[in-house]
């Protein structure tokens, strides 16, 4: 199965395992809660869905990877114990918490969690001397003499004994109370994830052109060389935070992620073009409505990756157009949610209260601080959800602060002072719909222009239609061209799926 799959059956498997009954029982006793055992190549994204399906569920996740940890970290240090048998009093061997256990309860402690998965990563890489306490916590969900709390989905990974030497495999008896999902790298699936993600469009042009480099682990006599899922995803935060700076990240630098030769340079090659394309064709104007004229006669000749990748270049712009108005929006509303409270709670103050107004709005502000900071302990918030959630706290304290500033002791001044406030939270937002709306439109007035209904703008159109943050944006704002575009791509495509049917069909008819 893609990972996605697995995604989606893990989670199934989390809301079984945590179901209950009338009484508050486990419909699944703890005890038949197998443990999942993912088992695929390095770096193919199973850290990141045990943090997705962690987000979206609610629940706590503790990850490890266990092949940092000795046999004492893993089930406690030992120490001896008088217990009475009998009459007769022995010395018996107990344990410590483990480390692992340790970091449970400590996460139940701090977030308020009482449920969650533990994650242990590299099962089947782990030392001679911790291997037999591995298998016995697969087995019986415990380390040493102290089991995993209830409530608590066990789910490991490893890797296939091709990608790794070390790995130990798993006897039939171990095998019989896990269930084993294998997993297998997929573009398509993970271009999904890496759309949601904002992975470098430079990235994702690339692989659109070259599939095969997406993951790769070859071996010979000069040694192993590989390119995965986590080292795109790795570059792509490298040269997003490189662009920020000014910088530009060279073949040597690539290759600290892309640990393959001939890929990392290929990839080089291919970013040196991608920025001279922006430079050249000027994206940035394209998206303000000023196409410089020489660029309609480069495209005549232009290379159809030169094409796909100026398609790319310009999705991007927008894109973060689109992902800027969605967060405003985010912002505003959640803003406006907090002066809704805000309100409700100035009008059952107390009268004689001295500055009960600004002593409430302050501790609402606090509030909202220390939920943001537990659900990100958590590991409960996205990372469009969390820059939402800290923009928005940033914009209360201005406004705490302004409402000391005027010494708005009383309610009606004090929340008309936050109601001006809020304004221009909700100024900046129709700004920002409106930057992305124009962008828009530009783009598909040069789309036209330039490719009219080529294969140009049937990609263009798709991955409108793909990215979360265009297709939310688009739900909401509306585009015309857009809506005709698709219907009449999707019309195309239809009646391409038809004709290869009546012509497998005249060719079965013709061979009887």
């Amino acid at each position: 199965m893609n990972i996605k799959q697995a995604k989606q059956e893990i989670t199934n498997t989390l809301r079984a395992y945590l179901t209950r009954d009338d009484l508050g029982n486990y419909l699944i006793p703890t005890v038949r809660q197998r443990p999942v055992l993912l088992m695929g190549p390095p770096g193919i994204g199973k850290t990141q869905i045990m943090e997705q399906i962690a987000a979206e569920t609610g629940v706590g996740l503790v990850a490890y990877t266990i092949t940092h940890h000795t046999r004492q970290s893993a089930i406690g240090l030992p120490f001896i114990e008088k217990r009475t048998y009998g009459g007769e009093t022995y010395s018996v061997t107990e344990y410590t918490m483990s480390e692992i256990l340790g970091s449970v309860y400590e996460l139940m402690e701090r977030t308020g969690l009482k449920e969650g998965i533990l994650f242990l990563d590299e099962i089947n890489c782990v030392s001679e001397t911790l291997a037999p306490m591995m298998l016995q916590f697969l087995q019986c969900k415990t380390f040493g003499n102290q089991a995993v709390p209830a409530g608590w989905v066990i789910v490991a990974a490893g890797n296939p004994p091709e990608y790794n030497k070390s790995v130990r495999d798993f006897d039939i008896v171990t095998l019989d109370r896990v269930r084993r999902m294998d997993i297998e790298p997929d573009l398509q699936v993970w271009k999904d994830y890496a759309r949601t993600a904002h992975i470098h469009s430079a990235i994702l042009s690339y692989l659109d052109l070259h599939p095969q480099n997406f993951y790769q682990i070859n071996a010979d006599v000069d040694g192993t060389q590989f390119v995965t899922a986590r080292g795109w995803e790795d570059l792509s935060n490298l040269l997003d935070t490189y662009e920020s700076l000014g910088l530009q990240a060279d073949e040597a630098l690539i290759r600290q992620y892309l640990q393959h030769q001939k890929i990392a340079e290929d990839f080089s090659a291919y970013l040196d073009l991608y920025y001279k394309y922006r430079d050249d064709y000027g994206v940035e104007e394209i998206l303000a409505g000023q196409v410089k004229p020489a660029v309609y006669a480069r495209l005549l000749n232009a290379p159809f990756d030169e094409r796909l990748s100026l398609v790319s270049l310009i999705l991007s712009g927008l894109n973060t157009r689109f992902t800027a108005s969605r967060q405003a929006d985010a912002v505003a509303d959640a803003c406006y949610a907090f002066l809704r409270e805000a309100k409700q709670g100035f009008s059952t103050l107390p009268a004689d209260i001295p500055d009960g107004e600004l002593t409430l709005f302050a501790q609402m502000v606090t509030d909202y601080d220390a939920e943001t900071q537990r659900q990100r302990a958590a590991g409960l918030l996205s990372h469009d959800a969390l820059n939402t959630r800290l923009q928005v706290y940033a914009a209360l304290r201005s406004w705490d602060a302004e409402l000391r500033r005027a010494n708005a002791v009383s309610t009606q001044p004090a929340f008309d002072l936050l109601r001006t406030q809020f304004q221009s939270l909700a100024e900046a937002r129709d700004q920002a719909q409106e930057a992305a709306s124009a962008a828009l439109e530009a783009a598909f007035d040069f789309m036209e222009n330039a490719f009219a209904e080529s294969q140009e703008m049937v990609v263009f159109v798709t991955e409108l239609t793909l990215n979360p943050a265009s297709h939310a944006f688009i739900t909401e704002n509306g585009c015309d061209r857009y809506f005709r575009y698709n219907k009449d791509l999707l019309l195309d495509h239809r009646k391409a799926a038809l004709q290869q049917e009546l012509a497998a069909e005249a060719r079965r008819h013709g061979g009887q």
